[in-house]
């Protein structure tokens, strides 16, 4: 039964348990003073009475002393009994206005005379006439004075007492528990919003959007609810930012593996249709063998740097396991100078102005990777450019970072797409032709690894110029 009381208990809502403990509470706070206030009330009412029998038997002793026992009843219910006490008993005088039963009378005759003392109350019960309030003295030698009281009235008076209390108490901790249940509903309502907020968090798809349509709102619960509510919204924004987060990076990881799969299925594809032609040629065509086999070479080349490409990016990505960077003391005004003699080299029918200062730019770099993101952006302004379209490079240093922009005459990039050049496999050409974009990997690979070193690379283009902006802080510098 017990079991069952806890696990009923255990089942109600909080509100509830609340309004009940105040109800269990206060009951014990009213029982606890309706006790001492009874208490309190029947010690004064005993009071009064021993007070007014004290009055009574001072007329009584008087008549007693007069003749020789009480003649006059002071009240109607009262008793007076005048005693004769030797050392072995009490001897009742008569006549006397006593009950059946005075064994209860005599004995405290008896005791008075025992003890010596001047007075003696005693509260009894008398044989067929209930509870009663009795008082001896002395009023002369070996006589004594005993009055008996009822204690009916104050009984009553009690009884009275307590039962007001107990439908008081009871009234008020019901109202108190009602009362009080309405009020916790009221003031835990904004946790009742949270649990719901909760709920429909658990409810929410998360397959297409990452974002958590839902927060608990402003409530009127007081301090403590409040800074709940705050916590927990801010706990909504973390997770938010979490899923966010993790959605955008499986979205990337899905484009990056559609991507790859594309990039590397098209070589794979030349290599067997090359492999099948040489395997022709072998057998039927020996002069073509040398072509195809240069065909196969170069494929198989294409795919080795578009793989390169790839663990690079994978070890830029884990930079914090493996750093794929050699750092040392390098000017990197001379490396945009290399750079820019490379380009003249193999692209001649696009001039190149380069502005690199007198002075050397002395950065700790690594001198290969930016080698290779100075390339990357030279070879990307040929590529999306038509021949002759003027290609300048100027290094500067500024606000405490070296700067490199490279810039191109050529028609520009379309606004909807500069945010996305940097992306992986992104080209701007959407046909993906082999002769204009290459991979799509070279612009990724140098945020990559601009921002290995610390740094930033931004675009900024329109028709007619299109300015890549490299910057390396100069902390890096010796």
């Amino acid at each position: 039964m017990t079991a069952r009381l806890r696990a009923a208990y255990r089942r109600l809502r909080l509100g509830t348990r609340l309004a009940l403990g105040m109800g269990v509470l206060a009951l014990i706070v009213f029982t606890v003073v309706s006790t001492g206030l009874t208490a309190h009330m029947r010690s004064y009412l005993e009071r009064q009475l021993n007070n007014q029998m004290k009055l009574v038997q001072v007329t009584q002793s008087k008549d007693a002393r007069a003749h020789g026992t009480v003649e006059r009843r002071p009240y109607y219910g009262w008793y007076t009994a005048v005693y004769d006490v030797t050392d072995d008993s009490a001897v009742l005088r008569r006549p006397s206005d006593v009950p059946k039963d005075t064994v209860q009378l005599a004995a405290v005759a008896e005791a008075l005379a025992r003890d010596g003392a001047k007075e003696v109350y005693h509260t009894t019960r008398i044989q067929d006439e209930g509870a009663y309030r009795l008082r001896a003295c002395e009023i002369g030698p070996g006589v004594v004075l005993v009055t008996a009281a009822p204690l009916k009235e104050i009984e009553e008076t009690t009884d009275r007492l307590v039962t007001v209390q107990v439908f008081a108490i009871a009234l008020g901790v019901l109202a108190l528990v009602v009362s009080g249940r309405a009020v916790l509903r009221r003031g835990l309502r904004p946790l009742n919003d949270m649990a719901h907020t909760a709920r429909g968090i658990t409810s929410h798809d998360f397959t297409d959007s990452a974002r958590l349509p839902v927060r608990a709102d402003r409530g009127n619960g007081g301090p403590e609810v409040e800074e709940l509510r705050v916590a927990f919204n801010t706990m909504l924004e973390h997770i938010d930012d979490s899923l966010a987060v993790r959605t955008e990076a499986e979205q990337r990881l899905r484009r990056f593996v559609a991507d790859a799969s594309h990039e590397l299925r098209t070589p794979l594809m030349s290599v067997r249709g090359y492999a099948d032609l040489f395997q022709y040629a072998a057998a039927n065509e020996p002069g073509e063998r040398e072509k195809h086999l240069a065909r196969l070479r170069a494929e198989a080349a294409r795919m080795g740097v578009l793989l390169d490409d790839l663990l690079l990016l994978a070890r830029l990505d884990a930079a914090e396991v493996e750093t794929p960077l050699r750092l040392e003391d390098a000017d990197l005004a001379e490396l945009v100078r290399q750079a820019a003699d490379a380009f003249r080299a193999t692209h001649a029918d696009h001039p190149l102005s380069v502005t690199a200062g007198t002075g050397p730019v002395r950065l700790r770099l690594d001198a290969l990777r930016i080698r290779q993101v100075l390339d990357n952006l030279l070879t990307n302004a040929a590529v999306h450019t038509p021949a002759g379209t003027e290609v300048s490079v100027a290094v500067s240093v500024a606000s405490g970072a070296a700067v490199v922009r490279v810039t191109d005459c050529g028609p520009g990039i379309p606004a909807a797409d500069q945010d996305r050049v940097f992306d992986r496999f992104f080209r701007v050409d959407k046909a993906r032709s082999r002769d204009r974009g290459g991979s799509g990997l070279g612009l990724a690979v140098a945020r990559s690894l601009v921002r290995a070193h610390g740094g930033t690379i931004t675009v900024d283009s329109e028709p007619g110029a299109t300015t890549f902006t490299l910057r390396i802080p100069l902390a890096r510098g010796v």
